[in-house]
């Protein structure tokens, strides 16, 4: 299958990693952004086959995981006023402060699992005497669905349709890591699938400011490596660039169309990311002129604010700060059964993918 088989063979990704063992003469910390990376290094074992040199630090590119606990309290709050919520799969096991999505639903809230913001609208005008929610989670890659869903909204005249918006955006979100004083990044590994969206101008001025090296990489064993490979060359030669790895679905100035989308619904504000904290401007918020669409504005429950479990590190795990096997909790009192932070929930957490796939845990 073009553009899939051939970055899952064994022999070529082999030999880049061979390469990447033939130039590296220093120790390095590469943090790879996105979730859906994290997970493919540590399910394909290629942690285990890099250089002992080349250290792997895991970003905080997991959607859910940075969703902060107030907003889950929200959605929370929603189901119990008889509000019908919607939502992505991965985010309904994930802790709040007293209970779940999943556990507010077995005690009667109207739950609804779905994969697109769309189908929410469907429900929504099924059902014109209930209010209904879609809780917009993600980066940049989800926020067209979640602004078209909007304006399908608008254009349909349902009034009981709203969104609970909580999307925010890598580039500033690796500044601020950046100017942590505990950072000690080499180089970044950038998510495609948000480049996929958004392109890549954004990261030149990250490139310049802070004269590191970017990587725009894939997701599959052999994009993986390539970029690795691309970021260790960069560091060895004391150079620093964009490059983009990911070529085959990233360009230069993204999906227009899908950012054309995004810039009528929304607005850049600031956003909080839990277990970091507030990061300004680092998220979208909804416009004024789309004001009856903002579930916290329409149901007044942006009072709520609550502190994070002080026995999750999560926010030392999304900042690259700390490994998930450096965590007293993991595979302890925290599991995905029983998870005590959303990144031993989501399918792109780091604690999750430690959990399923890794049995030779390295630090």
């Amino acid at each position: 299958m073009k553009y899939l088989s051939e970055y899952r063979n064994y022999e070529a990704t082999k030999k880049v990693l061979d390469e990447i063992h033939n130039i590296t003469t220093r120790e390095w910390n590469i943090m790879e952004i996105c979730g859906g990376q994290t997970h493919g290094l540590v399910k394909n074992g290629i942690l285990e086959l890099l250089p002992e040199k080349v250290r792997m630090i895991h970003g905080p590119g997991c959607p859910v995981c940075v969703t902060p606990l107030n907003l889950i309290d929200k959605a929370i709050e929603l189901l119990e006023q008889g509000v019908i919520v919607c939502s992505f799969g991965d985010m309904i096991r994930v802790p709040g402060s007293k209970k779940s999505l999943l556990e507010a639903k077995a005690v009667g809230g109207d739950l609804r699992i779905l994969y697109s913001p769309i189908e929410a609208v469907s429900i929504a005008k099924k059902n014109p005497d209930k209010e209904v929610v879609f809780f917009a989670v993600g980066f940049e890659t989800t926020a067209p669905a979640n602004a078209l869903s909007v304006l399908h909204a608008e254009k349909e005249g349902i009034s009981n349709y709203s969104i609970l918006a909580s999307h925010v955006l890598v580039p500033p979100a690796m500044e601020a890591i950046l100017d942590d004083e505990l950072c000690s990044i080499d180089a970044f590994l950038a998510a495609g699938h948000v480049c996929a969206i958004m392109g890549i101008q954004e990261y030149y001025p990250l490139v310049d400011n802070y004269k590191i090296p970017i990587v725009v990489t894939g997701f599959e064993p052999l994009d993986l490596v390539q970029g690795i490979y691309l970021a260790v060359k960069q560091l060895e030669q004391g150079k620093y660039k964009l490059e983009n790895q990911y070529a085959r679905v990233v360009k230069e100035h993204g999906n227009k169309a899908a950012i054309e989308v995004i810039n009528k619904v929304f607005e850049i504000g600031n956003r909080e990311w839990r277990g970091i904290g507030e990061i300004p401007n680092s998220g979208y918020v909804i416009k004024e002129a789309y004001r009856k669409y903002d579930a916290e504005a329409k149901f007044n429950i942006s009072y709520i604010k609550v502190l994070e479990n002080s026995n999750c590190i999560a926010g030392e795990i999304l900042r690259g700060i700390k490994k998930p096997n450096q965590c007293d909790q993991f595979g302890k009192a925290c599991k995905p059964a029983n998870p005590l932070g959303a990144p031993m929930v989501s399918s792109e957490g780091a604690c999750a993918a430690y959990y399923h796939f890794s049995t030779n845990l390295i630090d």
